[in-house]
């Protein structure tokens, strides 16, 4: 453009340069990228991050079926708590982070291992410290005590995953510790059974 349009256009009325403004269309595309680009990223990740979790909620319910198997059968009978731990974290270590000894303070992974007189003695809730919608796991009546032969036990398993996508954390949590936002999805598997008659 020479120097001649280039006065021609500055003296044109601004009704006549806003009118040129609306008809230019370039960089549209990249200015409608930018506007949209962030939701959809966040919604993309959202889906991946929802997809996960429901893998490694089935991990963890399949580490409880094959645990429930070998305390049904006899073949843990001779297990301490430590040991049924870290069988436990090998069977969900493809996904899930899981170590033989967590901090107290910051524990994702809970066990509850127990014999029941009855099958009606089970317990079916969620134990949790209050009856907030967001109130912490309460655990202080996990043990780690499974029964002999013919005896009802229990497997269950508490883990909680952290939700990382703030898009779907307000609509999924369902845990927090005291003083916290809600940030944990909290997994739950449960296996009941009677044992079999091994020797």
């Amino acid at each position: 453009m020479s120097v001649d349009d280039q006065i021609n256009t500055m003296r044109r009325p601004p009704r006549l340069m806003l009118a040129r403004f609306r008809k230019s269309r370039d960089g549209t595309a990249a200015i409608e990228f930018a506007l949209l680009a962030f939701p959809f990223f966040l919604l993309i990740f959202a889906t991946i991050e929802a997809f996960i979790a429901f893998a490694g909620e089935q991990l963890l319910e399949n580490a409880v079926d094959t645990m429930a198997r070998q305390v049904r059968t006899g073949q843990i009978k001779n297990l301490d708590e430590a040991a049924f731990r870290t069988k436990f974290c090998a069977e969900i270590s493809l996904m899930i982070k899981c170590a033989a000894k967590e901090d107290p303070n910051d524990q994702k992974l809970y066990l509850d291992v127990r014999e029941f007189a009855t099958f009606a003695d089970i317990p079916n809730n969620i134990p949790k410290v209050s009856n907030d919608q967001f109130s912490d796991l309460d655990s202080s009546d996990f043990a780690y005590s499974p029964g002999g032969p013919k005896s009802i036990n229990i497997v269950r398993a508490y883990y909680r995953w952290e939700v990382m996508t703030d898009l779907v954390r307000p609509f999924i949590t369902n845990i927090r510790k005291d003083g916290e936002m809600p940030r944990d999805y909290l997994m739950v598997a449960t296996a009941a059974f009677r044992n079999e008659n091994y020797p």
